[in-house]
């Protein structure tokens, strides 16, 4: 590993990135604060809406909607990106305590029902729930966390026991996949706090992240819902006299980078788990997807707002069609 000299770090450092610098490749020379060549940002962070309780889940539908839940507030939200000056709407409420989101491209918008502990694709015309994803071995889900949809049409999500009942109906913190057909395999039992997950664009990998340790994984993917070895993939930057802090979302771009929030920010990672800078955001970001004109702006949804930060990076969008009708 190379390490830049401690009295160059120290000039640089912002008031919360003042630990020694690990990952798992290279320590790149972009600090906190400065702008990542070839990403950015290359414009200012412009606060979009705030007075949430706790944004989450944003969801980009690749022309005008940018939809994010408030899990607190039992709603999910929608901005319309070409109305900049609008504030957003409620697009539905009660939402379950949606969590992640995501869209399919086919006129449905995917969600987490942390209070359910289920999976479920919203209809955007009737904003009916559908189901996808609602047990394993005759027991509900503990609270469903994130997901996302690979060009088959199946689902991988995670299912951690935040807002879970107790006992948490699964016994398991876990990671799973959702087939075409609506056939639900358990992938990985043996994680504690999984929360944030992501497909590589050419959907070799997959990516989760845990909140509580600081190593973020990696699965080779063999086929649709079957994993190769758990791998550490990079270990996140800490704040200042802590450690053990995970991320909570992700996003990727077109080139395979990770965008990861964290307590210090976005952390961003190449696909060979190089540490690439970090971009800072005013609120400590919970999640993240890219959007907008060219698929080139960040919506970070941050504790009580919504950030828009723009790059010169594309993100990359995922949107296999998901069969409802194979719904179990």
């Amino acid at each position: 590993m190379y390490f830049l000299p401690v009295h160059v770090v120290a000039k640089r450092l912002s008031p919360l990135m003042t630990l020694g610098w690990l990952t798992c490749g290279w320590m790149a020379a972009t600090l906190a604060g400065d702008p990542i060549p070839g990403i950015g940002p290359i414009g200012p962070t412009v606060k979009v809406a705030g007075d949430f309780q706790f944004t989450e889940g944003p969801a980009y539908d690749g022309v005008r909607y940018l939809y994010f839940s408030d899990i607190p507030a039992n709603r999910i939200l929608r901005w319309d990106t070409t109305q900049p000056s609008q504030t957003p709407e409620i697009f539905l409420e009660p939402s379950g305590m949606c969590n992640g989101l995501m869209l399919d491209g086919q006129g449905h918008l995917l969600g987490c029902r942390m209070e359910f502990g289920e999976v479920v694709a919203f209809d955007l015309k009737s904003k009916q729930p559908l189901p996808l994803a609602t047990q394993h071995q005759g027991k509900r889900f503990n609270a469903t966390n994130d997901l996302v949809i690979d060009k088959t049409g199946g689902v991988y999500f995670t299912d951690p026991r935040y807002r879970a009942p107790e006992p948490w109906p699964q016994g398991k913190e876990a990671i799973y996949y959702r087939s075409t057909q609506g056939v639900i395999t358990r992938l990985d039992d043996s994680f504690i706090a999984p929360n944030g997950i992501i497909l590589s664009p050419d959907e070799s990998r997959l990516y989760v992240i845990p909140s509580l340790e600081a190593t973020m994984y990696v699965y080779d993917i063999l086929e649709p819902g079957r994993l190769g070895p758990r791998r550490p993939f990079c270990q996140l930057e800490q704040p200042s006299g802590q450690s053990g802090k995970g991320g909570d979302g992700l996003t990727i771009d077109s080139q395979g980078n990770l965008y990861i929030t964290s307590a210090l920010g976005l952390q961003v990672y190449s696909p060979q788990g190089q540490r690439l800078g970090v971009i800072e955001v005013p609120e400590q970001p919970a999640n993240v997807t890219f959007g907008g004109p060219q698929n080139a702006t960040l919506y970070v949804t941050a504790r009580t707002s919504l950030y828009a930060i723009p790059t010169s990076a594309k993100g990359h969008r995922f949107q296999g069609p998901v069969p409802i009708s194979a719904s179990r």
